[in-house]
């Protein structure tokens, strides 16, 4: 690898250790055995080196989560056992990418006060949702895409908000069982399976 690509591994080894306001520039340079300057020739600044860190750690957390979980959405005839298969892979996920979540909320909670980081988020964000259609539901963005959007939206509200309850209360925190019966209570389907 070179330095470009050291940095970047530094920087998202940094971001999941110490979070995005308490990493320094020379944090980077520890983990990834390069030099102050690499970080400017590179990437132009530490908060643009942050940002990409963040989108990649996300991205490789969806990656592993999506595709190569195990968990075909097309397999299931069952709507309902699809949803729990693949929220159970999302939740247990959890306890190995807690650091990702407190990332995620720490990240969130600067967008104000960082115009660039809310730019770097929000394109990738949009790709995110129809990945995670694709992921969770099976929905192909180029056939479906008004379907892959609206079913986006809906996955990712509830990713962050099961991401809060697993961060505040694992104990308590809903189950892929409990996620898979309150939509059918939802939707009004008294089944139980």
């Amino acid at each position: 690898m070179g330095h470009r690509e050291d940095l970047l591994e530094g920087a998202k080894r940094c971001l999941l250790e110490k979070g995005y306001a308490r990493t320094t520039a020379r944090d980077i340079v520890a983990a990834s055995g390069t030099n102050l300057a690499s970080i400017g020739y590179h990437y132009g600044s530490k908060e643009a080196l942050l940002n990409l860190a963040f989108l990649k750690v996300t991205e490789e957390w969806g990656d592993t989560v999506g595709e190569e979980s195990g968990v075909d959405p097309t397999a299931f005839t069952d709507p309902y056992e699809r949803f729990e298969a693949v929220w159970g892979k999302v939740i247990d996920s959890y306890d190995v990418s807690r650091a990702l979540w407190k990332l995620q909320l720490e990240v969130i909670s600067r967008i104000d006060d960082e115009p660039d980081l809310r730019k770097a988020i929000a394109g990738p964000q949009q790709e995110g949702r129809t990945g995670l259609a694709q992921n969770f539901q099976g929905i192909d963005e180029n056939a479906e895409p008004e379907k892959a959007r609206t079913a986006g939206l809906v996955y990712q509200a509830l990713l962050a908000g099961v991401m809060v309850q697993w961060l505040v209360d694992p104990a308590t925190a809903p189950s892929a069982r409990d996620l898979t019966d309150g939509l059918r209570a939802i939707l009004g389907d008294d089944r139980t399976e």
